[in-house]
């Protein structure tokens, strides 16, 4: 029978008001359900709001050391279930097991990273331009936020997201993606484990139309921490903007590496698989435009073309799996459709293309490691977020080149370049248009203590991670001090 599982709003479980759920199912295996959820509307997210709208008042006055030795707690619960987790996760989401403990590890990582925060929360003091005053700066939480997070890392970037809100004295509402939602489950349960009040961060599930957009819309939101895409992202926006709230936004990309004629190939391809292919290419930061100087395109194509043939698909439980499923149907449709898309467009074909059916795959959503070549800048692969395994070899004839097709993007978050000429590295440094980037090293693999983000239709200024993430989840509070004992008038009283 069906395990069924429940919102958790103001320290109690509960169904949703319509009563109706959706199935959570294995991607490498159709047959499996995980089990069944609530499918919740306005009105569980407007019970939710009001809950920790609520509970704010007393959560912003724990000490925020108290509210980060609850996080630390929260980072040991998850270092010893860290396996149990690893395997629940690609059970439900299908990333191979040790992308998966990779995923549970930079939780901890960010969690324990932020708890440290609870005894800085630095402001600033600044001398006073009059006598006999004092001028500081402080943090102060916004309230309540709304956190809504996507399918892709289920565990790590709630607590990107969670972490800091929390640690600043922020209450929460979470609604996971409809794709991973157990994954928000036990992340909400280890916190209450860990000492968390009930109430102060609640819990929603369901689709985005029927639950994000009202928790998005609410008005007593102060703050939407929104991770997916940029189309879906530039919706937040516009209705966040109507109602004067803070938006964080992080969304898609389309990341370029640049290999240049005197890389280390081997090097450049095994970037390019990493990148192109670890989590099914299901990353915002996925190598997905490949920008080879054309003195060494055919070898570096020739060398990848082999190393993607040799890659294993399957259940990422089992050892022997390079390449787990994709989300679901309708994401194996569309990445099916750029295959289609760039033959029509007169790519060239070097491998894969296909939905993978073979053995066991054909229980789940399997797609092919896909590699194009002779690929232009204007083709829609080359400029389109396909995020699947599907990789797109462009040549140029030098790094300026390069660099100006790479910037040529409505996108802009992570960028490689492979080089053995520090000149060019720097240069590649100075002048990609991203908000990361890599030398000798793929595009993906971020590191918790610094910044996380890009540039154009991939963000809107804001950064995760690092101690800028701060600036996200709190206001700033300027303070004056006057001991003078009389009127003091700045700008008028200066002499």
């Amino acid at each position: 029978m069906t395990e069924r599982f429940q919102n958790f709003i103001d320290g109690k479980w509960v169904d949703a008001a319509n009563g109706t759920t959706f199935d959570d199912i294995n991607p490498a295996n159709k047959t499996d359900i995980l089990g069944s959820f609530p499918r919740s509307d306005h009105r569980d997210v407007d019970r939710a709001v009001e809950a920790v709208k609520a509970h704010f008042p007393k959560w912003r006055r724990v000490p925020a050391p108290r509210r980060a030795e609850i996080l630390f707690r929260t980072g040991e619960i998850l270092v010893r279930r860290k396996e149990e987790l690893a395997q629940l996760m690609t059970r439900e989401m299908g990333k191979v097991l040790k992308e998966s403990r990779g995923d549970v590890q930079e939780a901890i990582d960010m969690i324990y990273y932020i708890a440290g925060e609870g005894r800085r929360l630095w402001g600033e003091t600044t001398p006073s331009e009059l006598p006999d005053k004092f001028a500081m700066t402080l943090r102060v939480p916004l309230g309540v936020v709304g956190v809504i997070a996507p399918w892709n890392f289920p565990l790590a970037i709630p607590t990107w997201k969670l972490a800091p809100a929390l640690v600043a004295g922020n209450t929460a509402v979470f609604k996971p993606a409809e794709d991973t939602p157990l994954m928000g489950v036990r992340l909400v349960e280890i916190l209450l484990e860990a000492g968390l009040p009930p109430g102060v961060v609640n819990l929603v599930h369901g689709f985005g139309e029927e639950a994000g957009a009202p928790l998005v819309r609410h008005p007593d939101v102060a703050l939407i921490s929104f991770t997916g895409s940029s189309e879906v992202g530039r919706e937040v926006a516009i209705a966040c903007a109507a109602e004067h709230k803070r938006v964080s936004l992080e969304m898609g990309g389309k990341n370029p590496i640049l290999v240049m004629e005197d890389a280390d190939l081997d090097l450049a391809v095994d970037g390019t698989i990493w990148g192109g292919f670890g989590t099914s290419g299901q990353r915002c930061t996925a190598s997905s435009r490949i920008l080879v100087h054309k003195k060494v395109v055919k070898e570096f194509a020739d060398r990848l073309l082999t190393k993607a043939q040799g890659l294993r698909l399957g259940d990422g439980l089992s050892p022997s799996t390079d390449v787990g499923p994709v989300i679901n149907e309708t994401q194996l449709k569309r990445i099916h459709g750029y295959s289609k898309i760039g033959l029509k467009e007169g790519a060239k074909l070097l491998c894969g293309g296909e939905i993978y059916r073979e053995g066991e795959c054909k229980k789940g959503f399997f797609y092919s490691p896909t590699v194009f070549a002779d690929v232009t800048p204007k083709m829609r692969i080359s400029k389109e977020e396909i995020f699947g395994p599907t990789v797109a070899v462009l040549p140029v004839a030098s790094l300026d080149e390069a660099i100006e097709v790479a910037n040529a993007s409505r996108y802009g978050l992570s960028s490689a370049i492979y080089t053995r000429d520090i000149n060019k590295a720097f240069r590649a440094i100075e002048m990609l248009g991203a908000g990361i980037t890599y030398v000798n090293a793929s595009t993906i693999g971020a590191e918790v203590h610094l910044p996380f983000g890009g540039i154009r239709q991939t963000g809107n200024g804001h950064r995760e991670g690092g101690r800028q993430v701060m600036d996200i989840f709190t206001e700033w509070k300027t303070v004056y001090i006057d001991y003078s004992g009389k009127l003091q008038r700045a700008q008028i009283d200066v002499s």
